[in-house]
């Protein structure tokens, strides 16, 4: 029977430099930022324990159009570990690192294969004399918007055919909108596996005839990013597709609420942050948690004191020398309070008009928008969702009413 066997990663974003985590500790902060390394040399190995006939990398290799010669030469490294094993790669460009980006350039090994800036069909034999025609195309410049998808046309005889694509499925308004497609116009094309990439969050399009995967990223490198990442090997022969999800990150981004409702002391809070940060370690991946503390009511002025001021240094301790440590980046402290917008009405007048201020205002983009024509902030700063944009508005408004309560 003939059959394949191939991992499929997509968005490495090596050397992603994981901005905003300067106040982490050293040791902590530069096993942080080796992670997207990490995360390379665990596909590297399960390439190599699988014994698989070739790699896939559906884009975004490197997090900037720049590609840093660390990047480059580490990458490099895990590509000539493959090379002695004889298994190929074949990879795109995304539009993070677009081929009109400007580097310095090293050479790769022999087993790496590009493809160009127009769909394109590379010829593969296994061998066990299989064939393998695969199909892609990497990004001229960042932004292409243009449906790709229809310059993908499949060309036999081969005995397997993939198409490679980084791009966003129509239906998903998360991203930005490129090289857009439908799950229809894939089906269409009749090939027998689609290996997507763009979408960093794992999802399956489609299980089968064909399998249509978005692996999302080895790393995470945000709290958006959340939980474990990595890449998917799959089988496939004349009679069906396995696929079997490879766990490759090496920290993870975690993001919990306590209800602390209960809790009637520092003490008892305290514990239960201590039990939701055990159960969150994972042996030998580390972890940066944001923890959100709601429904707190302390009534002793000295421990809501020692609360605000005490309790991250004290979940802190040890974790620095903790290999498989959990490392609270953010601590959320939400006392015990209930927006009641009509009681707060007949308070006063003046929370009449202001809730209508607050119902009326439609443009949150105009309020953050000298973040984002910051130098540096609009480098790393990603456009956010209309849900992310309601959640800011919220969280706004509680502040607000909390400030003036007070």
């Amino acid at each position: 029977m003939k059959q394949i066997s191939f991992i499929h990663a997509a968005d490495l974003h090596l050397d992603s430099p994981m901005v905003g985590l300067k106040h982490l500790p050293a040791n902590i902060l530069s096993r942080v930022r080796e992670s997207t390394f990490t995360a390379l040399g665990k596909l590297t190995e399960a390439a190599i324990d699988h014994n698989v006939d070739f790699v896939i990398l559906a884009g975004d290799l490197y997090d900037g159009e720049d590609r840093s010669l660390r990047a480059q030469s580490r990458f490099r490294n895990e590509m000539q570990k493959l090379l002695q094993k004889d298994i190929p790669v074949y990879v795109i460009h995304g539009n993070h690192d677009h081929l009109s980006g400007s580097w310095v350039h090293l050479d790769m090994p022999s087993n790496v294969h590009f493809f160009g800036s127009d769909v394109e069909m590379k010829v593969f034999h296994t061998k066990r004399g299989d064939t393998v025609h695969l199909y892609g195309f990497s990004y001229l410049q960042r932004h292409i918007l243009d449906k790709r998808i229809d310059h993908y046309q499949k060309q036999d005889p081969a005995d397997f055919h993939i198409g490679i694509l980084h791009g966003n499925e129509g239906g998903g308004t998360d991203h930005d909108n490129y090289a857009p497609f439908s799950i229809k116009d894939l089906l269409e094309k009749e090939f027998d596996y689609w290996a997507l990439g763009h979408i960093h969050k794992r999802t399956i399009l489609s299980e089968t005839t064909p399998p249509i995967i978005y692996p999302g990223n080895l790393q995470g490198r945000n709290k958006k990013e959340s939980g474990v990442k990595g890449c998917y090997h799959i089988t496939l022969n004349e009679l069906e597709a396995k696929t079997e999800f490879i766990e490759t990150s090496d920290v993870l981004w975690e993001e919990v609420t306590v209800d602390a409702a209960l809790a009637q002391s520092f003490q008892e809070i305290f514990q239960l942050c201590q039990l939701t940060i055990e159960r969150l370690r994972k042996a030998g991946l580390g972890t940066l948690l944001t923890l959100n503390l709601k429904n707190v009511q302390l009534d002793d002025f000295q421990e809501k004191k020692i609360l605000d001021t005490e309790l991250l240094e004290l979940l802190l301790d040890y974790e620095n020398d903790e290999e498989s440590f959990v490392w609270v980046v953010n601590l959320n402290i939400e006392d015990h309070q209930q927006l009641d917008r009509k009681k707060l009405i007949n308070e006063a007048d003046f929370y009449s008009e202001l809730f209508a201020a607050i119902d009326d205002f439609q443009n949150p983009e105009d309020a953050i928008a000298p973040l984002y024509q910051h130098q540096l902030g609009r480098k790393y700063l990603t456009s956010l969702t209309e849900s992310e944009q309601k959640e800011l508005l919220e969280k706004a408004e509680k502040l607000l009413i909390g400030l003036l309560y007070q």
